[in-house]
């Protein structure tokens, strides 16, 4: 499978599930921007490694998920520098874990902000290229969440459950533009993102550390492992191929079985 010639965008990739899409999409030969939050050499070391690894061009985005106009510009930004944009991962996501009746609103409006309303700034964006060159691949990470519920996690659901709509209405709009739009849902993956949940949920329903992992992480997955992030990223690489043509408005989980019961 090659993506030589494919220049891709990937929100959210300064580190986990995204840096490794980013990385993944270059290492098919994909000109890639990265975006995100994070000190600043480690971002530059991270895009510079790209480079250097897969000899292909590698640039940085700082824009705000939060702010319809600078993702606006990122997109414009992406398109200048590397001549148009055919692949858009949206990845940006947060997490905060509450009782609905403590969840801090400003909590809601940041979690609906950035892992949903930032995808459709994004997609708005992006797709006159697309359509004018017959030709682009969108994906959106979402999650097992966008199929089920878990307690306390109000807003997070709710996006996850936004985005993968959107997902379906993009695609109907863009099936006959050589545009493909799909969900990627995966149960529990061990990033930076997940490790921060583990205190706030431990806190929520007062248990340990390890009962967190194992009897609320990992009792969701029948394998009763974690997804890992490499995983992700290959079907990411798999939904930009020719070979994806005709998926479009699905929504893929891979989340150990999950969303299977």
């Amino acid at each position: 499978m090659s993506l030589a010639k494919r220049r891709a965008l990937v929100t959210g990739s300064t580190s986990g599930i995204g840096l490794a899409i980013a990385r993944a999409l270059a290492k098919e030969g994909a000109d890639v921007v990265i975006n995100g939050f994070g000190d600043k050499a480690a971002i530059e070391t991270e895009r510079s490694k790209i480079e250097k690894e897969f000899g292909v061009k590698a640039f940085y985005n700082g824009a705000d998920m939060t702010k319809g106009p600078e993702i606006e510009a990122m997109i414009a930004d992406a398109q200048s520098k590397m001549g148009s944009l055919d692949i858009l991962v949206n990845n940006a996501g947060i997490q905060f874990v509450s009782p609905i009746e403590n969840f801090p609103p400003e909590k809601w409006d940041a979690i609906i902000a950035i892992n949903l309303s930032s995808a459709f700034h994004a997609i708005r964006a992006a797709v006159p290229g697309m359509k004018a060159q017959k030709w682009g691949r969108i994906i959106n990470t979402a999650s097992a969440h966008s199929l089920v519920a878990s307690p306390f996690k109000s807003a997070y659901v709710a996006a996850k459950h936004g985005l993968a709509g959107l997902t379906k209405t993009v695609a109907l709009e863009l099936a006959t533009f050589g545009v493909t739009a799909n969900c990627i849902s995966p149960g529990y993956v061990w990033t930076p993102l997940v490790e921060r949940q583990v205190p706030d949920t431990m806190k929520a329903r007062s248990m340990t550390r390890e009962q967190v992992i194992s009897d609320v992480m990992l009792a969701a997955q029948p394998t009763k492992q974690f997804v890992t992030v490499d995983q992700v990223a290959s079907l990411a690489v798999y939904l930009c191929s020719d070979a994806a043509a005709q998926i479009t408005g699905a929504n893929l989980s891979i989340d150990g079985g999950w969303t299977a019961a």
